[in-house]
């Protein structure tokens, strides 16, 4: 794994087929790294998530005074 990519959790489906990994990194490109070496094994898909504080701070500031 690239220095600057952390692994953070992982959680995988009742039936055992998906597994879900919450990366962390501030540098996408290293992500891209770190799939491109398992390619021949595993089929990623991505989804960029922030955390719940930064989605009420989101929210909070959509919000009419």
């Amino acid at each position: 794994m690239p220095e600057g990519l952390n692994y953070i959790s992982s959680w995988i489906d009742h039936d055992l087929t998906t597994c879900y990994q919450v990366m962390q990194t501030a540098d996408r490109r290293l992500l891209d790294q770190w799939m491109a070496n398992w390619e021949d094994l595993v089929q990623f898909e991505v989804h960029p998530v922030i955390t719940s504080a930064e989605a009420a701070e989101r929210v909070a500031s959509k919000r009419p005074a």
